[in-house]
């Protein structure tokens, strides 16, 4: 009798918490976070993230380093392919890429749409030139992400996150770098002033020598029609390619990346707003 108790006890105590639990999960939405931008853990500052990443057994490295000479570029050119394969065959996305559309600053998608991520218009940093790595003139890719770490995950976005731009000429950070100032005072579209703004520099003046002219594909930025990420399928996050023109040989770099908006907040140590890599080609 006392184990004919137990086993009905257990057995109406596990039917109860089997009860409890699909009401709780009935108050969920899978699609929509309950608790959203500072009210959640993850908060409403992106990270910046970079690829190619080290290996994983080098899991505290930022390095990128190679030789051109010895086809070892191929390791850094393959993570490429590996990371832009949804961007290359968009068919392989969530709802087979059929919700995606050709977005602009004056046509924002619109329902279930998402913007397309064209990497046609990346310049040299393509995979049919290998990202430009055996001419010895890497493209880093640049994203934002929704949890800011060493490794960024591979998430689109913090849900719901817009930013509030920095489209107004007389209103710049001090502490903006200079060029892209006056890349932004140069822009007579008021609509392409909604992005989210991208800089990257050397972090000392050997560095900054070091590195080289820099240029961004296929903007300098992040544009705002990718915003806000609302989980929808087959969304695809915006990328921004630094092309390294004439990075010095044979010596590290450091460099440093940060995104612009006035609710991206920099912050090194935390890796809030901003990336950190080195950049070595032998």
């Amino acid at each position: 009798k006392i184990l004919l108790f137990y086993v009905l006890f257990y057995a109406a105590l596990a039917g109860f918490f089997a009860a409890m639990l699909t009401v709780f999960y009935q108050t969920l939405d899978m699609n929509i976070p309950k608790w959203q931008l500072d009210g959640s853990l993850i908060g409403s500052n992106p990270g910046l993230g970079f690829r190619p990443m080290p290996p994983v057994e080098n899991v505290e490295s930022t390095l990128i380093w190679y030789r051109a000479s010895d086809e070892n570029y191929k390791y850094w050119t393959n993570e490429l392919d590996t990371f832009l394969e949804t961007y290359r065959k968009p068919g392989i996305l969530e709802g087979g890429g059929e919700n995606s559309m050709a977005c602009d600053y004056d046509q924002r998608p619109t329902g279930d749409k998402v913007c397309t991520v064209d990497l046609g218009t990346f310049g040299p940093c393509i995979p049919s030139t290998q990202y430009s790595y055996p001419q010895s003139h890497p493209c880093v890719f640049l994203k934002l992400n929704k949890v800011v770490t060493l490794h960024p995950a591979t998430q689109s976005g913090i849900f719901n996150w817009n930013p509030h731009y920095y489209n107004d000429t007389e209103h710049l950070p001090e502490l903006m770098p200079t060029d892209l100032k006056e890349f932004i005072k140069l822009k007579r579209d008021t609509n392409e002033m909604n992005t989210v703004w991208v800089s990257c520099q050397g972090e000392n003046p050997a560095d900054v020598e070091n590195m080289g002219p820099v240029q961004y594909y296929p903007k300098r930025g992040f544009p705002g029609f990718y915003f806000p990420f609302q989980n929808k399928p087959g969304y695809q996050s915006p990328l921004v390619a630094v092309f390294f023109e004439k990075p010095a040989i044979g010596v590290l770099i450091n460099i440093e990346c940060k995104a612009w908006a006035h609710n991206i907040h920099h912050d090194r140590a935390e890796r809030r707003g901003s990336v950190h890599f080195e950049l070595m080609i032998d």
